[in-house]
């Protein structure tokens, strides 16, 4: 069964039989395409939940939200699809910031969360434990998206060159078609306060595993984590909580999608939510 719903000018899709709902958000430069397989592989015990990040559907104008207005948006969302019981998360990406941060003001909305390969990034721990060279690398990629999203107001399509290079780069294998300087706002909100910046954000290790229950998934192949050793070993022994590394890069569902969706499942049932 599926249906679409339409919020706040964003088309939601619900697919599946479960009592349960799966609400998903991916990160850059993706779609809800990104959790095809997942879906597939969940819907017949839960009911599956995915939308276009605001500003992500190539198809319309520009969208750039500030935190607040996501996770109000979130908000709908979730109140659409699950008026009378708290959903779960699964996240990827920029999703994981954004989702981390509904959970931690909508608790109440959320009974658990599967974050993929974005941890405690907001930590001083996280920043304590990269090289000089990580801090770098990071910097890099990150500014030169976020540059982009300046120049795509007045050279879009040199805006959309430079981020479909660095999506190629960084190892997305999205359709260039699928990638423009549009989904380049969040790191204009970490890099130069546009749309209200990120300060004030939640402490995702402060969310995770005390507040929530918690799976985390991340590949290992990568130059640099998205996490500190310390907050992944606290979330690994934290009640009700668990932590997959698996031998991919960033997008770990794509690049091993049978165990990943074998893990999330596994996790997911059990979990038991009370029916």
């Amino acid at each position: 069964m599926s249906q679409t719903l339409r919020v706040d000018g964003i088309d939601v899709i619900a697919e599946g039989e479960g009592v349960h709902t799966v609400v998903m958000l991916h990160g850059w430069p993706d779609t809800p395409a990104m959790w095809d397989s997942t879906v597939a592989a969940l819907k017949d015990g839960y009911r599956c939940v995915r939308f276009c990040l605001p500003g992500y559907d190539l198809t319309l104008p520009p969208r750039p939200m500030s935190v607040v207005d996501l996770t109000a948006f979130v908000r709908q969302v979730v109140d659409a699809v699950s008026p009378d019981e708290p959903v779960t998360l699964l996240l990827h990406d920029w999703g994981c910031f954004f989702g981390y941060e509904f959970a931690a003001r909508h608790t109440d909305r959320v009974a658990r969360v599967v974050g993929v390969d974005i941890g405690d990034t907001g930590s001083g721990a996280y920043f304590k434990s990269l090289s000089m060279k990580e801090k770098l690398m990071i910097a890099g990629y990150q500014l030169w998206l976020a540059l982009a999203w300046k120049l795509g107001g007045w050279a879009p399509r040199l805006a959309d060159r430079m981020t479909r290079f660095m999506a190629r780069s960084i190892g997305c294998r999205n359709p260039p078609a699928h990638i423009g300087w549009q989904m380049n706002y969040p790191y204009a909100m970490g890099w130069f306060g546009a749309f209200g910046g990120l300060r004030g954000v939640a402490r995702v290790d402060h969310l995770l595993g005390s507040r929530l229950s918690a799976l985390y998934i991340y590949g290992r192949r990568k130059p640099f984590m998205f996490h500190s050793a310390r907050w992944l070993e606290q979330l690994a022994v934290s009640p009700g909580c668990a932590v997959h590394a698996m031998d991919t890069g960033h997008w770990v569902m794509r690049q091993k999608p049978a165990e990943f969706n074998a893990c999330v499942r596994a996790w997911l049932d059990r979990s038991n939510l009370p029916v």
